[in-house]
């Protein structure tokens, strides 16, 4: 079978296209003949060797952490051949193979189902970026989120910012703020529906905050861009907010005023999956679903590439920034 494989730390050309075994399912597991999944930031980190279990004992290691497929094969009473499942599994793509190749053989715990009018490569972008994820512990687990509260979530094209804005409008919150880093962007967002969408190319986001909040900031920063941004980010929060720094795709290094910090009787906490137990992540997962199932959540399609083309459908991730998830299909 196909698989994308690293077989070494480094530039995009680790991502190699190679041939392996077909798995077998063993007891309590599941076969499952993959069909799409998608290309998260994470995958890159990894690759690239900027993350703690990227050790040369760890490879070579196929990538990915999640996907959609259809059961082939079971040894789970949950599950039988035919179904389209959810697929994740502890440590995929980092620390044991992940999902990115035809076929993953993987325990029954880490499956669920698809809903039927989700179909593969936006059910594949569900998952991809852990967006919804990571907004949902934030807004449950470091903050009891409140109806009517304000959110900000950098990124309008990202899977925090995009899927943070939506996941805010299900908790209600009163305005769920967004930027894009260019006008076209913005456009782009505001005609997808996203209201509150500041352009900084025309403004700083702590101006644009500022003025859609008339003054006040707002009370949870879900912060998935970091770098610049961070300064901004501390000085939108309203008195007592939250920053949750969830990822650095604008850069690692970042000054803050501290009299912010001081005024605003801020918290600043750091995000990382690793904080919560596999009983609370797989209660999380499942909200989620419910919501998708409602559709109330709105998976975004940036564009597809085939597997042999896996490797360029990273470096579009990371370097053409686009607007939703990157899907592979298999």
């Amino acid at each position: 079978m196909k698989a994308v494989q690293y077989q070494a730390y480094g530039d995009y050309h680790q991502n190699r296209v190679v041939d392996l075994p077909k798995p077998q399912a063993a007891d309590g597991e599941v076969l499952v003949d993959m069909k799409a999944f998608g290309i998260n930031p994470l995958d890159n980190t990894f690759r690239s060797g900027h993350f703690y279990a990227a050790t040369a004992e760890n490879l070579p290691r196929v990538g990915g952490q999640s996907g959609v497929g259809i059961v082939a094969e079971s040894k789970s009473a949950d599950f039988a051949v035919g179904d389209r499942v959810f697929v994740t599994g502890r440590g995929f793509g980092l620390v044991a193979d992940g999902t990115w190749r035809e076929y993953v053989a993987a325990p029954a715990a880490g499956l669920a189902k698809v809903p039927d009018h989700v179909d593969d490569a936006h059910a594949a972008a569900f998952l991809a970026g852990a967006g919804y994820l990571t907004a949902y512990l934030v807004l449950t687990e470091f903050t009891q989120f409140k109806e009517g509260q304000t959110i900000l979530a950098p990124g309008i094209g990202g899977a925090v910012g995009m899927e943070a804005v939506q996941l805010a409008k299900v908790f209600r919150a009163s305005k769920a703020i967004t930027t894009a880093s260019t006008t076209a962007k913005a456009e782009q967002a505001k005609a997808a529906g996203y209201e509150h969408v500041i352009d900084l190319s025309e403004e700083s986001m702590r101006d644009g905050v500022l003025r859609i909040t008339n003054g006040k900031g707002v009370d949870v920063v879900i912060d998935g861009v970091s770098g610049k941004l961070t300064k901004d980010s501390v000085g939108s929060l309203a008195q007592g907010g939250l920053l949750a720094v969830v990822g650095y795709a604008g850069g690692r290094e970042a000054e803050v005023d501290v009299t912010d910090i001081i005024w605003k009787a801020a918290t600043i906490r750091g995000f990382t999956m690793r904080l919560f137990t596999p009983e609370k992540l797989g209660a999380a997962q499942a909200k989620l679903r419910e919501y998708l199932a409602e559709k109330k959540l709105q998976p975004t399609v940036a564009k597809t590439f085939p597997l042999d083309q896996a490797p360029d459908a990273v470096r579009y991730l990371i370097e053409a920034r686009p607007f939703g998830r990157v899907v592979v299909t298999a």
